[in-house]
């Protein structure tokens, strides 16, 4: 699952991430993409069912918003030849970014559909969403063969920003 390079024209490599580098990207990035949406449509007060219903809806809708945007933009930067479907496969590469909003789209959607109180999910969903950065962090590093230690302080260097965006939102509130 490491790096490959492989050539995409004479004389151009081209550099194509593992699956185990494009989870922690993706994951990272959606995680902190909920984290940040939550924090942000939650600023109004709205926090009716129908209103958290409303932010699971946001929340998956610029998911996909950011993944389309993400592969879109590595299919432009790449030079030389392009093969067939080279764009769908941009594209679909992106997956762990939605993937890792999910968790944060079923609680805000659970709290519209009266599961939990919609008054109370914003710091379960910080709580959340820390918690799958740290995971991310350890899985990733000991993936790579780190030693427990490593690994665990890679996960809390990435639970590290989903902290930064609570005290972010509470310093903004």
């Amino acid at each position: 699952m490491a790096d490959s390079t492989v050539e995409a024209a004479p004389g151009v490599p081209h550099r194509r991430h593992g699956t185990r580098e494009a989870v922690l990207f993706g994951g990272v990035y959606g995680a902190v993409l909920a984290s940040s949406l939550v924090a942000a449509l939650t600023q109004h007060g709205h926090s009716s069912a129908a209103s958290r219903r409303y932010d699971a809806l946001w929340v998956l809708v610029t998911a996909f918003a950011s993944a389309l945007a993400h592969g879109y933009a590595h299919y432009i930067a790449e030079r030389g030849p392009r093969r067939r479907w080279a764009s769908l496969r941009a594209l679909a590469d992106e997956w762990p970014l939605v993937v890792a909003v999910l968790p944060t789209v079923f609680l805000l959607a659970g709290a519209g559909w009266g599961w939990w109180p919609p008054t109370e999910v914003e710091e379960p969903a910080f709580l959340l969403n820390i918690a799958i950065l740290f995971t991310l962090g350890v899985v990733t590093a000991r993936g790579a063969r780190r030693r427990w230690y490593a690994a665990l302080l890679m996960g809390m260097v990435d639970a590290l920003l989903g902290v930064i965006v609570v005290v972010a939102n509470a310093l903004i509130k």
